[in-house]
């Protein structure tokens, strides 16, 4: 066998692997878990921190990949038909493009990165130090073609420059949706890490106890009185008004007056309101939750007093509220954790008009709409630009809603269809 032959041979073996090589580690660096090299990095793995400086200059990585996959293709190809022509004659070239293409395709394509995509991380850290190697050796050329791109681009008016990298938050969320698993556990975990993600899109009047539905307690009342309200209530801390419910001049906590009451021997007379009075914080209604809750945490506090631009109260929001804005509604014993929501026959519900759009999208994941309303009543009488009557029925973003109770201008209840259990007339 012709010497000149067999080193043409292993010249071609020698170039396809280093094509696989570049094939594969292009795949690997770019399908590489960023959440898992971010971790390993934290751990101390060196070359998962290699493997992120690699990544953080993605046009570097993959001009010189690219650079020297092709240069390694082209010149295996060269060789081959070379090769091929002297053993058939003008007929070697059409052989060397079938069998390199073949050859290509599988063993220096299609095989590494497949084998990439289904061991990307692993992958990736085994051949970073090459791959930082090769990116220092083609680094002048990889500029000079980067350059080139840019000035070509820019004749036809495209500025890449100005392309953003894409919202982080985004990727998250998008991550959150593809999460998976045993359906209730998952629509769980789901709801609590976009409610995280959600925070500083929520004002706390999204989620406040509205002030007709708040515990308040007139200062003007009798010592004994005021203790047998506090007593009297479920809530530990409550709002202390005088004059007027919008003067609220301090908030009661029930430790507070059990102390006094205890330091006073039960004599009420003794008890001196400015001893179990604390100082009200009042919040913007457009506070947004995240920065309330670091409000909560910094001040160590756990209630807030909500008001609108006017000094208005409004209603009040609490540590718990926020929480369970993430968590959800805790409850143990009942089927639907949604205070307002009774589940029928036929996967019907009905629903109270002042139940949030938010907590039933956490709850069932029906996807309505809230940005122009928080509530159910609010999202009925905003789409059918009119106040309904009991009896009526509309059909909005694939569900149906049947106004069941009304109280003067308030919806009270509605009947809600979802879209898989409408008829099929109905559905949208």
């Amino acid at each position: 066998m012709d010497i000149g032959f067999l080193i043409s041979v292993i010249s071609i073996v020698v170039l396809l692997l280093a094509s696989a090589f570049f094939s594969g580690s292009e795949t690997a660096l770019t399908a590489a878990s960023r959440a898992v090299m971010a971790s390993r990095e934290k751990e101390g793995n060196a070359r998962a921190a290699a493997v992120n400086r690699v990544r953080a200059k993605k046009d570097r990585m993959i001009g010189a990949l690219l650079l020297g996959n092709n240069f390694v293709n082209i010149l295996a190809s060269a060789i081959a038909t070379s090769v091929l022509i002297r053993v058939f004659g003008d007929a070697g070239v059409v052989y060397a493009t079938i069998v390199m293409t073949m050859v290509v395709l599988i063993f220096s394509e299609v095989l590494p990165k497949t084998y990439a995509l289904h061991h990307a991380e692993s992958l990736s850290l085994r051949v970073v130090p090459m791959v930082r190697v090769a990116i220092l050796v083609f680094a002048p050329i990889t500029e000079a073609v980067a350059w080139i791109v840019r000035m070509i681009l820019k004749m036809f008016g495209i500025d890449i420059s100005k392309v953003g990298a894409g919202s982080h938050l985004e990727l998250l969320r998008g991550v959150i949706e593809m999460h998976s698993g045993p359906e209730e556990e998952t629509q769980a975990q789901r709801a609590m890490l976009r409610s995280i993600l959600d925070l500083a899109k929520v004002d706390v009047s999204d989620i406040m106890t509205h002030r007709r539905n708040v515990v308040m307690i007139d200062g003007s009342l009798s010592m004994k009185k005021i203790v047998d309200s506090v007593l009297e209530t479920s809530h530990t801390r409550l709002p202390l008004w005088k004059d007027n419910q919008d003067d609220i001049i301090g908030i009661i906590h029930v430790k507070h007056v059990l102390r006094e009451l205890h330091a006073a021997k039960g004599v009420f007379s003794k008890i001196q309101l400015e001893k179990i009075l604390m100082e009200p914080r009042f919040v913007p209604d457009t506070t947004n939750l995240y920065d309330q809750l670091q409000a909560f945490r910094e001040n160590q506090e756990h209630f807030a007093i909500v008001v609108d631009e006017y000094g208005t109260f409004m209603g009040v929001v609490t540590l718990e509220d926020i929480l369970e804005e993430i968590v959800g509604e805790i409850d143990d014993e009942h089927d639907i954790s949604v205070a307002g929501v009774r589940k029928m026959p036929g996967n019907v519900f009905v629903v109270d008009g002042a139940v949030t759009i938010r907590d039933l999208n956490r709850e069932f994941e029906w996807g309505l709409p809230d940005e122009e309303y928080s509530t159910l009543a609010g999202l009925v009488i905003y789409e059918a630009q009119m106040l309904p009557q009991v009896g009526q029925s509309f059909s909005f973003h694939g569900f149906r809603f049947d106004i069941i109770k009304r109280q003067r201008n308030q919806i009270t209840k509605i009947r809600v269809t979802p879209p898989a259990h409408l008829p099929a007339d109905e559905q949208g």
